[in-house]
Formats: C-alpha cells, structure tokens, sequence
C-alpha cells in the first residue's frame, strides 16, 4: 500500500484565537492548546491508530508545533524540519486579515502573497519537499505543523496549485489525512477534530 501522510495541526495560541497571522514568531500555546494536543494524543493512542508505532514523525521547531508535538506522545520519536515552518508573513506578521484589507482591499493571500516575507512559490517549493519525502516514504508518516502549510502540503499533494489552499480551512489541534484512491493522490480526512468534543 501507498503510504499516506498525517497532518496534525498545532493547538490554540493568543495569534491563533485572534486571527494573527503567525509566522515565524514563537508564540506559545494557551492552555486550551495543550489541553487539546493531549486530547489529539489520547485519540491517536487508541484505535484504530494504537499510537502509529511504526509512523515516522516531523515537526515544524517552531514551539506551537513541537509542544503538540510532545504534549501528543510523539516528541520522543519526532525530528525538526525547517520546511515545516509557517508561511513568512513578513509585513504582515501579526496583523489580522481585517488589518491587512484596510491597507490592500481584496487582499488574498493565496493570490496576492505578502511584502517583505517568502513568495508563494519558495511556500509551495518547501510544501513540495515535504510531499516528496512522504510519497518515497515505504510506511506512513506524520507531521506538526501549522495551518497555512499544512494547507499547501494538500494541495501540492493532489497535484493543485497553491492558490487551492483557500478551498480548504484546519482548525487549531485538527488531524488530517492525505492518502490515496484509485490510484490518485487523494483527501481521506480533512479538518477532524472530533477529539476535542
């Protein structure tokens, strides 16, 4: 079988909760986050998943990610990666998409990216290395990362331009799945967060 990866996005922050863009600032997660990234481990420790004992495990260094990371019992057997870091909101770090559409009027990020921070091709580029790694992969794989790249690994995943990553939102501590059907790159899970029900 095809391996698959899992993206499990980190838990609730102060930026997160106010709609900050959060790139490269380490901001921490609130207590919310880490009641959420424990719940997202218990899940992940039981079945169907048994604690994916033969998953191979990444995290973005950034803090958010990689205490998730931990706080869901796979910090022991994860590895940072660079390419796994937030989107580089550069003048926009820290602004709300309201703040940024009062400077720019029908701003969008998937189209029009961000002054000062990376392009939109250098984001699908990493979002690329990442897709490569887990397809050469010869068992599933998992990673911590953050809400807009995780948004873009899909997309390069089934094969769309970045500009995709609009159509498809992830909450914070959400678990998704990308896999495969009939033979194609495919969505089996999107945005699940049934565990912190």
């Amino acid at each position: 079988m095809a391996p698959r990866i899992l993206l499990a996005r980190h838990g609730q922050t102060e930026w997160s909760l106010s709609g900050k863009h959060t790139g490269r600032t380490d901001i921490p997660l609130l207590d919310e986050g880490r009641r959420g990234a424990k719940l997202l481990g218990e899940r992940l420790h039981r079945a169907p998943w048994n604690g994916l004992p033969d998953v191979e495990v990444r995290t973005s260094p950034l803090i958010r990610a990689r205490e998730t990371c931990e706080l869901a019992g796979f910090g022991d057997r994860a590895s940072d990666w660079d390419a796994l870091m937030e989107f580089d909101y550069g003048a926009y770090e820290g602004m709300t998409p309201a703040e940024i559409k009062e400077q720019r009027p029908g701003w969008l990020i998937w189209r029009d990216g961000v002054p000062g921070g990376e392009t939109l091709d250098e984001v699908a580029a990493r979002a690329d290395s990442v897709v490569e790694w887990a397809r050469s992969a010869d068992r599933d794989v998992m990673v911590f990362a953050h809400g807009h790249i995780l948004r873009v690994i899909a997309a390069r995943w089934l094969g769309e331009d970045i500009a995709f990553a609009a159509r498809v939102r992830l909450e914070p501590t959400s678990l998704s799945a990308l896999g495969w059907a009939y033979g194609a790159p495919a969505i089996e899970r999107w945005n699940d967060t049934g565990h912190l029900g």
